[in-house]
């Protein structure tokens, strides 16, 4: 068992935090199997009243529909389209989609909402 990271609480973690500070990305989802020295374990109530700087944006997984290892390339595809969108004309024209479920489970909020 796991602890939240946050300071203070003594809480059971559920969720794994990780930045990608390349694209001003926030990325929280399920506890991940092993302790990331730079990812932050956050209890439920730590995670649902997640905060981020103005004009980040949030990628939340979520927690409870994770069921196969094809959620690590959907997340991934879901932080880099933010950059995709900025290159604009620079991107390729076709992107390969991963294999597996679509990415319904994935929803992005932008870090004012």
């Amino acid at each position: 068992m796991r602890q939240c990271s946050r300071t203070a609480c003594g809480q059971q973690a559920v969720a794994t935090l990780t930045y990608v500070y390349a694209d001003s990305t926030v990325v929280l989802g399920p506890l991940s199997q092993l302790a990331e020295p730079h990812a932050y374990d956050l209890c439920a109530a730590h995670a649902e009243r997640l905060t981020v700087p103005r004009g980040w944006v949030v990628v939340r997984l979520e927690l409870a529909s994770v069921s196969c290892s094809d959620d690590l390339l959907a997340l991934a595809d879901a932080v880099r389209e933010p950059r995709r969108a900025a290159m604009g004309a620079g991107a390729p024209e076709r992107v390969p989609e991963p294999v597996g479920r679509p990415h319904a489970h994935l929803r992005v909020l932008d870090g004012e909402g």
